[in-house]
């Protein structure tokens, strides 16, 4: 693990998670990398799937769904595999993803939610307990 990175956003809205994964997404794409994105449930799924399409001006992210066997550069899903295929996991999910010492970058978004901060501060702990030094980015505001 090359580098773990917490996003705190500045709101509890889910659709700001979601949003903040597409810009995070759309960054890495941009760099070459591939990217497991880590979501709760199918509805979330759903959610960024849309989002993947719309979130700016032009924008489409090629993206599937890891049920799918999709083989896209971004993978929507509920546990990334086993073995590493992408560089960037972001996690939406409460826990950490399984094997995630395995990947080069982990990415944690957290929404303002008194549940979700508390899980996040254990991830944290967790990665740090583990030798790794997470950043953490606390944003004012999602554009």
């Amino acid at each position: 693990m090359e580098r773990i990175d917490f996003y705190i956003l500045a709101s509890a809205e889910p659709r700001a998670a979601a949003f903040f994964a597409c810009r995070l997404a759309d960054k890495a794409f941009a760099q070459g990398l591939r990217i497991f994105v880590r979501v709760r449930d199918r509805q979330q799924a759903e959610l960024l799937d849309e989002l993947l399409w719309t979130f700016r001006q032009g924008s489409f992210l090629p993206h599937g769904f890891a049920e799918d066997g999709a083989d896209e550069p971004i993978v929507l899903g509920t546990q990334p595999p086993a073995e590493p295929s992408h560089e960037l996991i972001i996690n939406l999910a409460a826990e950490p993803p399984a094997n995630w010492e395995r990947y080069q970058r982990l990415a944690e978004v957290v929404e303002q939610e008194p549940g979700q901060l508390e899980q996040a501060r254990m991830r944290f702990r967790l990665y740090r307990d583990h030798g790794h030094t997470p950043n953490y980015h606390k944003l004012e505001q999602e554009s």
